[in-house]
């Protein structure tokens, strides 16, 4: 029995230790881009200083990972790509449309509301990494907003913010002013404000009524951040009052925090009896 608890106390020691490690490299990374000001990650994602920023995010996304998947089911596991994929395509098609929004980060969010924290932080660093190595190299420096996104959506269904659908967008809105105070350096700082989309425009409006640089990248980020959020976690509440009971078994997280609103085994199991 003492060495069944010695050996569990060494692997959570070691788990939490590859947590705040990870942590601190994701950290560092942004520290890099906003200190360095790294101008040329803008135009290619095979420059030095993209290459620091992919090594740094996924360095960092593996160690979270690492710390954290032994609390993942496997049906977690299989839904990160669907999420990671889900934020590409629509961030994809607001950006080139142009609107003052970003609407990037709802798979994010549904994996951290559904997994937890660690889940949405791994879902959103791989989400900006790839985006950035494919399509957009301006998502890469933006990927530890997607970090910032992922522990305040998990944290908000741990306190139950997702059972009902008006609650969801004040713990967006709050999200979004941490998520607009941290992006604003970067926008300033590596891109200059010019970060695409309809977002621009808006800078360049403050710029041109007297704001600095980056007071123009921050008032941008606090007008557009709250309201993407509060958006992208109203659709996520409404995804989850919409899932079946059957799926939300398939989810500690979930289950355990009532993420769904469902008020213990004898509701869910009178909601299994419905659906068949």
């Amino acid at each position: 029995m003492p060495h069944s608890t010695n050996g569990a106390d060494s692997r959570r020691a070691r788990n939490i230790a590859f947590v705040i490690l990870g942590a601190l490299i994701v950290v560092a990374t942004y520290l890099y881009l906003v200190i360095g000001r790294p101008t040329e990650i803008a135009d290619t994602s095979t420059s030095h200083a993209s290459l620091i920023a992919i090594g740094g995010y996924v360095v960092g996304a593996v160690f979270l990972a690492v710390g954290s998947i032994h609390r993942l089911p496997t049906t977690t596991v299989a839904l990160i790509p669907v999420a990671i994929a889900l934020n590409i395509v629509v961030g994809q098609i607001v950006s080139v449309i142009g609107l003052p929004v970003y609407l990037d980060s709802i798979g994010t969010v549904l994996v951290a509301a559904l997994a937890g924290p660690a889940a949405g932080v791994v879902t959103g660093i791989l989400t900006n990494v790839i985006w950035g190595l494919t399509l957009s190299p301006i998502a890469l420096p933006f990927a530890v907003v997607q970090v910032v996104i992922g522990i305040f959506a998990g944290t908000a269904a741990r306190w139950g913010m997702f059972r009902r659908f008006y609650t969801a967008p004040l713990a967006g809105l709050v999200t979004g002013v941490v998520a607009a105070m941290v992006s604003a350096p970067i926008a300033a700082f590596v891109f200059g404000g010019a970060t695409g989309g309809g977002t621009g425009a808006i800078v360049g409006a403050f710029q041109a009524m007297g704001q600095s640089l980056l007071g123009a990248t921050t008032l941008q980020g606090l007008l557009s951040d709250p309201v993407d959020k509060a958006i992208t976690f109203t659709v996520v509440a409404l995804l989850l009052i919409a899932l079946p009971a059957r799926f939300l078994q398939r989810f500690p997280f979930a289950r355990e925090h009532r993420v769904f609103g469902r008020t213990g085994p004898k509701a869910t199991q009178t909601a299994l009896a419905r659906e068949g």
